[in-house]
């Protein structure tokens, strides 16, 4: 975002991004019989996993044998110290995220997503990590937020499979807000952390946070990545900004993503907006 006060009002309004899928139960498969596991290596059981690149279960696209990505270099040779500290950079010396996120805990969180920036071909690869640091900056402000700055309980009691605990608040934590409980129940899950029990965790150990992130990004916005950029802005905040209701705050992602995509060299491509 591009001043303090754009940051503060996006805050308040990220968590309604989080009507996300609920059904995402397992990172790498290992799936329960009635499950898909998708061309990402997560189950569930809607057309995101059982549709196109369906890799066991009940497909209804077929089954597929994952492709190597064609991206040259891996992500650590993209999102070198030079790109990384461009942006923390920008951060005020007094914000808590400088002390807490760094290029090292991204990469540790990305050995656990190890298909994440390696899509298709290599300018492919470029656009998923431009966009995703795009959607970073301006949640975070530059890697300055750790957390949401109004902080709401966000509790979903429909929510059965991911009861809250009536002691934590869900908000929004971590490089792209993780919020509300079924996202922190679901995400615990596939990672190895209490996320109903101890949803802090997410503001106190970097590498979980950017797994988080990670976790987020490959279940909710890498499935629409194809679409543009402007389908990933709709799928973290489509419901607060897409549509005319914060222009601002759209172009802001839009600037960060052109920008990031011309530090990579490659062309942002089409449908930027939502």
């Amino acid at each position: 975002m591009e001043t303090k006060s754009l940051i503060a009002l996006v805050a308040v309004f990220v968590a309604v991004a989080a009507a996300l899928t609920k059904n995402v139960t397992a990172q790498n498969c290992g799936c329960a019989a009635d499950l898909c596991c998708s061309q990402y290596g997560y189950c569930g059981s809607s057309a995101d996993y059982c549709g196109q690149g369906c890799q066991q279960g009940p497909c209804t696209g077929g089954t597929t044998t994952p492709s190597t990505p064609s991206g040259d270099g891996s992500v650590a040779d993209i999102v070198t110290p030079d790109f990384f500290n461009g942006i923390i950079n920008q951060a005020s010396s007094d914000c808590a995220g400088k002390k807490f996120y760094s290029r090292n805990g991204f990469l540790d969180a990305v050995n656990s997503y190890s298909s994440f920036g390696r899509l298709g071909s290599a300018d492919d690869s470029k656009r998923e990590i431009a966009a995703f640091f795009a959607h970073v900056t301006h949640e975070t402000g530059h890697f300055c937020y750790i957390e949401e700055i109004n902080r709401g309980t966000y509790c979903d009691t429909t929510s059965t499979d991911y009861p809250c605990n009536p002691n934590k608040k869900y908000y929004g934590r971590g490089p792209l807000q993780l919020t509300w409980n079924y996202n922190y129940g679901a995400a615990g899950n596939s990672i190895g952390f209490d996320g109903l029990n101890s949803p802090e965790t997410v503001a106190s150990d970097p590498v979980v946070a950017f797994k988080t992130a990670l976790w987020f990004w490959m279940n909710n916005v890498r499935p629409v990545l194809s679409q543009g950029f402007g389908a990933t802005i709709r799928a973290i905040n489509g419901e607060v900004e897409c549509d005319g209701k914060l222009p601002d705050a759209v172009q802001a992602r839009i600037n960060y993503y052109k920008d990031y995509c011309n530090q990579l060299n490659v062309n942002p491509g089409g449908n930027l907006y939502c």
